[in-house]
């Protein structure tokens, strides 16, 4: 699996399992299975309700813990110092964990600052090995770092091919924070998989529009968290960053940008 290193010091796979709208034993089978198929990065989140489940998953893998990349997100009941303390910790304890991975604040919140303070702390106490934001913009983003001294190790956003955010991708790396994708195929939205274009790319390399669409973002060093519960589809995401685009083909792909959110985001 290809890592990025983030600016913390800290290696994070390339590609990983989004685990959105995952429930249950569903959720379970999903992480377990991904894992067992050469996954190594997991995101949950506070908000999806279902970090048991994911911890769950995560053992039955039998995968040592160390080899797993766990990411989880606060969001709105922990807003300010004391609560996103407390949250930290109750995901912890709902995930079955001594540590994350990683940490972010799911939303830019007016607490943000509080919230990302006691991040901050946790990451000093050895309960969090990096932290970040989440939908957070330019704005927000400077804001957060100038009223708190620190850059947010990761920004996870809305990023696939209608929606490549160029100028909040090239800014951010210029802070030195790493974007990653969360719904990076458009989570069925916006008839993303049936563009014409991917389409005949991925016939060109014999792949799938998926793969297409989740390369031209790992190509450009942006981490992806696709989402899927059929093995067929992890399997194709997992090796979506093994084979190259042409410039022509990548140009194309820039092409499709409509500079517009499928989730009323920004």
């Amino acid at each position: 699996m290809k890592t990025v290193e983030l600016a913390c010091g800290i290696s994070m796979p390339l590609i990983g399992l989004g685990t959105w709208d995952l429930r249950g034993r569903q959720c379970e089978d999903t992480v377990r299975l991904a894992l067992e198929m050469g996954c190594r990065l997991v995101d949950t989140a506070q908000m999806y309700g279902n970090e048991a489940e994911t911890g769950r998953g995560i053992r039955a893998s039998g995968i040592p813990r160390r080899e797993v990349f766990v990411t989880s997100k606060l969001f709105s009941p922990s807003r300010s110092h004391a609560k996103a303390k407390a949250g930290i910790r109750a995901s912890l304890q709902a995930l079955g964990l001594d540590w994350l991975d990683l940490m972010l604040i799911h939303e830019p919140y007016e607490e943000a600052e509080e919230m990302y303070a006691a991040l901050e702390e946790a990451r000093a106490g050895g309960l969090v090995r990096a932290i970040g934001v989440s939908n957070f913009g330019i704005g927000r983003l400077e804001r957060l770092i100038a009223r708190t001294g620190l850059v947010p190790a990761v920004n996870q956003v809305e990023l696939h091919v209608l929606h490549q955010q160029p100028e909040l991708v090239t800014r951010m790396r210029r802070l030195g924070v790493h974007a990653q994708a969360w719904s990076p195929l458009g989570c069925g939205r916006g008839g993303l998989l049936a563009i014409p274009a991917l389409g005949e790319i991925a016939r060109a390399h014999g792949r799938t529009p998926a793969q297409v669409a989740l390369n031209f973002l790992t190509s450009q060093g942006i981490s992806v968290i696709p989402k899927s519960s059929r093995p067929e589809r992890l399997a194709e995401n997992l090796a979506c960053a093994d084979f190259t685009l042409s410039g022509d083909e990548m140009a194309r792909l820039r092409g499709l940008d409509q500079g517009a959110s499928l989730f009323g985001w920004y």
